[in-house]
């Protein structure tokens, strides 16, 4: 069992907002002594972050390395059902987000809008993140609560640029249902043709889209 008073004299439960706002921070220095002082590492701050959490926030790649190396939980969710694991992939971190996956990331969870990591990442054109969870085994076709893939996300919400062309590349290749239609029944080849996103368009049409 931890003692009470775990780091500097200075008690558990407020050794534990000092380590969140530490890896928040990058302080390396600070993290590290607090992981040695055995200060628990998934405390959560009011926000139900954890410290890994929040040095994903902010991309603190050598933080997130020390804490995840530690046992800190990839996995471990905030109030907004957001975990380091989902909050890498959505916001392409690919550093944070390739450990994660190489210690224990649950590709089938799900953020708030019930989508992978895969989702967000494809909607926002994050091409090599979306590369690597494909890679890792997210499921390409899950659907999220409002209806969409992510195939039908980098379409609607993408701007159908050279990334998001790439992007649905990717998934194409990874044989992605390319007639899976939201819930109005509009396909990813209709919406592409809607938006005058040609390239994808024929991108879709080769892949047998109708």
């Amino acid at each position: 069992m931890i003692d009470s008073v775990a780091f500097g004299g200075v008690p558990v439960a407020q050794a534990n907002p000092l380590l969140i706002s530490a890896a928040e921070n990058d302080d390396i220095a600070g993290v590290r002594e607090m992981i040695a002082s055995d200060i628990p590492l998934d405390a959560r701050d009011s926000r139900g972050r954890t410290a890994l959490l929040a040095a994903t926030h902010a991309n603190r790649v050598e933080t997130a390395r020390l804490l995840i190396s530690a046992g800190a939980d990839v996995n471990a969710k905030d109030d907004i059902e957001d975990s380091p694991y989902l909050y890498a992939g959505a916001r392409g971190h690919l550093e944070i987000l390739q450990m994660t996956l190489s210690h224990g990331a649950d590709l089938a969870s799900v953020n708030r809008y019930g989508g992978t990591a895969l989702i967000p990442a494809a909607e926002r054109g994050h091409v090599e993140t979306v590369r690597t969870l494909i890679e890792a085994g997210t499921d390409i076709d899950h659907v999220n609560n409002l209806g969409w893939t992510a195939l039908l996300e980098a379409i609607i919400l993408g701007d159908g640029g050279p990334r998001y062309g790439e992007i649905v590349g990717l998934l194409v290749d990874a044989n992605a249902d390319v007639n899976l239609a939201d819930r109005e029944g509009i396909t990813p080849l209709k919406h592409a043709r809607q938006r005058g996103y040609a390239d994808i368009a024929g991108l879709l049409e080769q892949a047998g889209a109708k």
